[in-house]
């Protein structure tokens, strides 16, 4: 049986939500609150301002991609098949984050922005020592921006992934 999740990760979740929803308007303070079920004094317990929400869920965001990468350097088949199958919205809590973080980096937000190039980079690194071929990498990586923007945008096309890959296989990649 899953643990309860903590009070403090259903508020960064909650805030994680209402970004993705309405973008950092609608995730005030006391909406974070009503949605996690918690008062707004159990909020401020955890997170006194929003910004100390915003830099929690950076944080967690970051760790969430560092377990990410680890798993994309030994999948079986392979970092770069691993990228472009995950490069589609599957519903997950690290999905959820990288689309709030987008949602505040839209909105001018430098630490989500920062944050991002942080997750891309780590990417890159594996895709780069995988190829061996930085021009690749990027190109792969590119794809990938891609396939997300697809599947995240409303307007999915479900052949964009098994075209992604029939072209990096005729590319012998």
């Amino acid at each position: 049986m899953a643990a309860e999740r903590s009070t403090r990760d259903r508020l960064l979740d909650s805030f994680e939500t209402l970004l993705v929803e309405g973008g950092s308007r609608a995730a005030t303070l006391d909406a974070v609150a009503a949605h996690a079920g918690t008062s707004k004094g159990g909020l401020l317990y955890h997170f006194h301002t929003k910004d100390d929400l915003t830099e929690a869920m950076l944080d967690r965001l970051i760790e969430q991609a560092n377990e990410d990468t680890k798993r994309m350097r030994v999948a079986s088949e392979g970092p770069v098949a691993y990228y472009l199958n995950t490069s589609v919205d599957s519903g997950s809590a690290f999905d959820r984050a990288l689309i709030a973080t987008a949602r505040i980096a839209y909105e001018r937000s430098e630490p989500a922005s920062e944050a991002l190039g942080t997750v891309r980079a780590q990417w890159l690194s594996v895709l780069e020592a995988h190829l061996n071929d930085h021009a690749l990498a990027q190109t792969v990586q590119l794809i990938g921006d891609g396939l997300y923007f697809n599947d995240t945008t409303g307007h999915q096309d479900p052949g964009a992934l098994p075209a992604a890959h029939e072209i990096l296989r005729r590319l012998g990649i």
